[in-house]
Parts: C-alpha cells; sequence; structure tokens
C-alpha cells in the first residue's frame, strides 16, 4: 500500500513555510509516495507545489485539489503540464468541485450542475492534454467562443495524454462518473466497514468504460496515533469529526456529512449538524460516537492499527493518505516516521 501526505490544509497561510518544506523533504526521505496540496481561500494548490518541485526528488506532488471553478480548463492544462515539466514527471492533477459558499461568494461562478460542469472540465482537459485542438461544445464550456474572431487552439508544450487526473468527489453518481474517467480517487468520510458506500459506486463507473477498480488509485485515509490510552485518542478527534459534520459546507450544503449518512450514520449526523449550526459545539463534540472515530482514523493501540491498515487493504485502499499529530514540526516529522515505519513493517507481515 502507497502512502501520501497533505500539504498545510485547505486554510493555510504559509506559516513556517521553510519548516513545512523540511517536513516535505523528510517525507521523501522516508519513502512516502505522495504530496498533496490544498486550496480554499489561503494559499493556492500550484506554487507550493512548484517550490517543492525543486526541493524533493521521487514524491510525487499533487494537487488535493484544484478548485475547477477558479481556472477555466485550458489554463488547468497549461498549469499541469508546467508543473508536470519542472517536478520532471511527477505531477498528478487533483481536481474538485468544492461547494456553494465558496464557488459562489469567493468565485462569483454559479454552482449549479456541479456534476456536469465536473465532466466538461475532465474532457475538456484530456483532449488539450493529448495536444489536439481544444475545440468543445457542451453545456457550460463552449471552445472557441461563437461569434469572435476565436479558433481552435492546440497547447504549445509537448502532450502529456498520460498525465495522471485524480477526482475528489463524495455523492453516488461523481463517484460513478469517478470511475469512468478518473485515474485515480481522492476519497473522504471514508469508512472500511462501509466501503460499499463509496466503491459499489466507483466500480459502476469503472465498468462502464470498460475498466476495473484495479484501474483506480482508491486513496484515503485519516489521522494516524498509536498509543494505549484510546480514550484520549478518541476524545482529541471528536471536535475534527463534529466540524465536518456540522462546518464543511452549509448547513443546506455539506457533502461530508452526506457521505456520512449513507454509512449508516444519518441520526447522529444531523444532530451533529444541528447542534453545531446552533453555535453548540460543545454538546456537538460530545455527541460524536466512539466508533465513528474509530473507523475514520489509524488510532489506537498497534493491535487497534494494524486491523485497522488490514481493513483498508481487504476492500481495495491502494494508496493511505496519513495525518499524523505533533506540536511542532520536528514532532511532526518524528510522528510521520513512526507511522511510515508500523505501515512498513505491517506490510512485510502481510505479504
Amino acid at each position: 500500500m502507497k502512502t501520501s501526505i497533505s500539504i498545510g490544509s485547505a486554510y493555510y497561510n504559509g506559516q513556517d513555510w521553510d519548516q513545512l518544506v523540511a517536513y516535505t523533504m523528510a517525507a521523501d526521505r522516508m519513502g512516502v509516495d505522495q504530496a498533496w496540496s490544498a486550496e480554499a481561500w489561503g494559499m493556492d494548490a500550484i506554487v507550493p507545489l512548484a517550490f517543492l518541485a525543486a526541493k524533493t526528488e521521487n514524491i510525487r506532488l499533487g494537487t488535493g485539489i484544484l478548485q475547477i471553478s477558479a481556472r477555466v480548463p485550458s489554463m488547468a492544462a497549461m498549469t499541469a503540464q508546467s508543473l508536470d515539466t519542472v517536478s520532471r514527471g511527477r505531477f498528478i492533477l487533483g481536481l474538485g468541485v468544492s461547494g456553494p459558499q465558496v464557488v459562489e461568494g469567493l468565485h462569483g461562478a454559479a454552482f449549479a450542475r456541479p456534476l456536469s460542469r465536473l465532466r466538461e472540465y475532465v474532457e475538456i482537459l484530456k483532449i488539450a492534454l493529448a495536444g489536439e485542438k481544444v475545440s468543445y461544445e457542451g453545456k457550460t464550456y463552449l471552445l472557441p467562443r461563437p461569434g469572435g474572431e476565436g479558433k481552435p487552439i492546440r497547447l504549445s508544450q509537448p502532450p502529456r495524454p498520460d498525465l495522471p487526473i485524480y477526482l475528489a468527489t463524495l455523492g453516488p453518481k461523481s463517484l460513478e462518473m469517478t470511475g469512468e474517467l478518473a485515474d485515480g480517487w481522492l476519497g473522504t468520510s471514508f469508512l472500511p466497514d462501509h466501503a460499499d458506500v463509496f466503491l459499489d459506486h466507483l466500480k459502476a463507473g469503472a465498468e462502464k468504460a470498460g475498466r476495473t477498480l484495479a484501474d483506480i488509485d482508491i486513496q484515503t485515509g485519516g489521522y494516524f496515533e498509536v498509543g494505549e490510552d484510546v480514550e484520549r485518542l478518541i476524545n482529541e478527534r471528536k471536535p475534527a469529526m463534529a466540524f465536518t459534520l456540522g462546518a464543511m459546507g452549509s448547513a443546506k450544503t455539506n457533502f461530508y456529512n452526506e457521505a456520512y449518512c449513507r454509512a449508516g450514520y444519518e441520526d447522529t449526523a444531523k444532530e451533529v449538524q444541528g447542534l453545531w449550526v446552533a453555535g453548540k459545539k460543545e454538546e456537538a463534540i460530545r455527541r460524536v460516537p466512539d466508533d465513528l472515530v474509530l473507523q475514520a482514523n489509524l488510532i489506537g493501540t498497534e493491535d487497534m492499527v494494524r486491523e485497522q491498515l488490514k481493513a483498508y487493504r481487504r476492500v481495495g485502499v491502494n494508496t493511505l493518505r496519513l495525518s499524523t499529530g505533533g506540536s511542532s514540526w520536528p514532532e511532526r516529522t518524528a510522528a510521520l516516521e513512526a507511522a511510515m515505519d508500523l505501515i512498513q513493517r505491517d506490510a512485510r507481515d502481510a505479504a
């Protein structure tokens, strides 16, 4: 099983940048396979990766995710080609639709029809990356623009038809589209015991395109920490879960909450969201059940974590995305090293 980490977060503003770079370089030396940047309204997803491309040697660098409403497809293709060049073929293009609060509030674009917009976006990207003239007629995108002087244009950089495209999706229809079109899935809200909620739709999409799940890098994970005080580990993760259920999106549109609902936690997910939206955050945190936290993360005793690793392998997860703790960058680096050591030892034992 491969491993990956996140660079900063969706809200990262560049604080402690030099230490984050050192952390990523250490991850590269440890054998971590991928590093993913993010963007919301802090640092963008591109510039950090361009810098890290010059500081690392083997680790693959991906956008996790590029917001499609923030860039037209042709610019995303040009950027992907450029990053693939400066990273010497280590770039992965991760895409997502974001949410209505960001799309409509920050970018001034309509959030309507996000699924069809994402499909058209990927189709245009594939045309551009294949080195073909960009000509497309869809419900959202029409290239070239009619009635003017525009003409179909071929990007001048060398074609990269095999540049991997990953999608961050959660809903049934978007998961099916991911299985049909993408090289990888950037999964969240994933519970191994309820993997079918996601993987059945990915499989259906893959089969529609004449593929199987084996053709898709299924990537997901959670917070990783080994310890004997399991109660402490659970309680420390409850605020993050309550935030996900209650604040990752608006009260009307929260894709993460909906995913947990489909996994059998509807009553809990809706109750926690209602408490959070009402300002009762401490009560919302207390309402998060222990078993949900344990399933959504890799925490507990070494035996418990090994069982969770086995569960991920059993359902077909290819890449484990790791989040580790620590109050300083040296502590975070040590925590990542400990996690990698256990994962590598577990892989050898399972072989």
